[in-house]
């Protein structure tokens, strides 16, 4: 293998498009030490945030691609935010190169324990005779195209309420100013044990195995969008197959350690890895596509602020 194929003693950075605490983050300082151990690099997480997680995006698109610069990050970010802004400095399909992913994290819909209602059946029965709300973390979010794809699929009378993070929009679930909230599973496990709010549905395709008795939404609505968000690592479009076979064979070996699956699991991550960088590329493409339509179907355009 040539020098420049070659990325032991080299150190490589893995940028995150979002502050630190959230599972983005938590993910990618997971995963570096074992991706460092099995690349022989030095691997340093760097959290670059702006523009709806772009910035960090734009900045690995214009790198070197020869692997010593990495993007980290769930859907929203690398598909989503890059079509829902007016103007993005590069080309997702063009200009980023999908490696694997690490695990998933859905995302759920809990509701004001007030609203009285258990299942999502109810709710949308109850959205049928009066107008409910459901909070996002900001316009152009997939938990704000989980919404438009809930209210798609069930015909209900339900607005979207777009809030500047997560904290606000819980906040005002929790208080009964808006009927319910979607966002991360991980953040509502403790509310809903608590009885702060009440969980309804996953929106993963299949139920999670850390909430065994919380049913997917599409058993209630068979045309809903199923979504979660997919935690992957990307590097630049013209990065060689071999580097990228390099770093895809640590993914697939950190991914498979007993510890890792366990701190996911217990953080509200499904951990796992495609088969290889071609399949993730195949289901980064069809994500792109069809949160693309969702979006120009609704006219939702973000603000690069």
């Amino acid at each position: 293998m040539s020098m420049a194929q070659d990325l032991s003693s080299k150190t490589i950075r893995l940028m995150v498009g979002v502050p630190p605490g959230g599972s983005n983050d938590f993910a990618a300082r997971l995963i570096s030490p074992h991706l460092a151990e099995a690349l022989g690099a030095t691997v340093i997480v760097e959290n670059k945030v702006g523009a709806a997680g772009t910035i960090a995006t734009d900045f690995v698109a214009k790198s070197a691609p020869d692997g010593t610069t990495l993007y980290f990050g769930g859907t929203g970010p690398i598909l989503i935010a890059p079509q829902a802004m007016p103007k993005v400095p590069f080309n997702f399909l063009t200009d980023i190169m999908p490696i694997n992913m690490v695990g998933e994290t859905p995302l759920a819909l809990a509701v004001f324990p007030g609203l009285g209602v258990k299942t999502l059946q109810e709710f949308i029965a109850l959205s049928r005779t009066r107008p409910l709300s459901l909070a996002s973390t900001g316009t152009g979010s997939l938990p704000h195209l989980v919404i438009e794809s809930l209210i798609q699929a069930s015909g209900g009378n339900i607005l979207h309420v777009p809030y500047k993070g997560g904290g606000p929009a819980l906040a005002d679930a929790m208080g009964g100013h808006v009927s319910g909230v979607v966002q991360d599973v991980p953040t509502f496990i403790p509310l809903h044990e608590q009885g702060k709010l009440t969980l309804l549905a996953v929106t993963s395709a299949k139920r999670v195995e850390f909430l065994p008795n919380i049913p997917t939404v599409s058993e209630t609505l068979p045309n809903f969008f199923s979504a979660s968000s997919t935690l992957g690592v990307y590097a630049p479009a013209k990065t060689p197959r071999a580097i990228i076979d390099k770093i895809n064979a640590a993914l697939v070996k950190t991914v498979a350690r007993d510890d890792v699956q366990e701190r996911m699991r217990k953080s509200a991550i499904v951990p796992g890895a495609t088969a290889s960088p071609e399949a993730f590329q195949k289901l980064t493409a069809l994500e792109y596509q069809r949160w693309g339509k969702l979006l120009r179907e609704k006219g939702i355009v973000i603000s690069a602020t």
